[in-house]
């Protein structure tokens, strides 16, 4: 007598916790990079006692800085810790705001540079058509007032 074989059906269930470990090693691999993306140029920003004004969550900031010695940074990938001359500066701003029209620009100056430097730098970047710039400022402490 011959043995007959049992065909056993093809299993078409997927396992998912090999995706669910993958996907717990990205979240905490992001939640330890996350505040590291957020860095950039270090200004020493003048204090002042103006009201804080927040934007809304849904709109982007473009945030470009002005070291003491007067030159310029722009906060774009991996081109921050560059500094870059004003001509360049404007022309990347005149991309992104074509690209996203609704981008908030935000200078960060430091306490020491010029003030022909900061002037300079928002007339660049109202000739690549941003209409609305902000200037960002540290709070002063209480103790200070």
């Amino acid at each position: 007598m011959a043995k007959v074989r049992i065909r056993r059906k093809p299993m078409s269930e997927i396992n998912m916790v090999p995706f669910i470990d993958i996907m717990m090693v990205l979240l905490v691999a992001f939640m330890i990079s996350a505040p590291m993306l957020t860095q950039g140029v270090k200004v020493e920003l003048p204090k002042t006692t103006s009201d804080t004004i927040t934007p809304p969550e849904d709109q982007e900031i473009l945030i470009v800085s002005v070291k003491a010695d007067g030159s310029y940074f722009i906060d774009l990938g991996s081109s921050r810790e560059k500094a870059v001359d004003l001509s360049s500066l404007t022309d990347k701003v005149a991309k992104v705001a074509s690209a996203r029209p609704d981008i908030q620009v935000l200078i960060q100056g430091d306490t020491n540079v010029a003030y022909g430097s900061v002037v300079q730098l928002m007339a660049g970047i109202q000739k690549a058509g941003i209409s609305h710039v902000g200037l960002v400022t540290d709070p002063v402490a209480m103790e200070e007032q």
